[in-house]
């Protein structure tokens, strides 16, 4: 089992989508967790746009590293840049990977409605999906 930390920098988004993607498509061979640098609290459209897709995620909740029940992982796998700039380090044979995605806030920030900006939001999380459905063999 290859243990995964997904980390963004608020742990509302993109961080919990892979964590939820990698719960729902990869249990079998990844122990997924996910963490902020800061907390910003869940995304209703992250939660909405996953539920669509049928992973629930409404239970997971915006959490820093320390929280984790472990800091031992395999990978830290980094979905934007600012955690990518950030990132604590870690101890032993954890490997750090930078795997960006955009930011589903940032993208939304210009539509003029609710249904544009849900897909600002299932482009991401498509995204996510598709690179949740090639671990682990495509990690180093």
């Amino acid at each position: 089992m290859v243990k995964i930390l997904f980390l963004c920098t608020g742990n509302s988004c993109r961080s919990q989508m892979a964590e939820g993607w990698a719960r729902a498509l990869k249990s079998d061979v990844v122990e997924a967790y996910s963490a902020g640098i800061e907390t910003h609290g869940l995304n209703p459209y992250a939660v909405k746009v996953m539920a669509e897709a049928g992973v629930n995620i409404s239970a997971q909740k915006s959490k820093l590293v320390p929280e984790l029940p472990t800091q031992e992982f395999d990978y830290v796998i980094t979905v934007c840049g600012n955690a990518r700039e950030s990132c604590p380090v870690f101890p032993g044979k954890t490997r750090v990977v930078h795997v960006g995605f955009d930011d589903p806030p940032r993208l939304a920030e210009s539509c003029q409605t609710g249904e544009e900006k849900l897909a600002c939001y299932r482009r991401v999380r498509d995204e996510i999906r598709t690179f949740i459905e090639k671990l682990p063999e495509i990690l180093p």
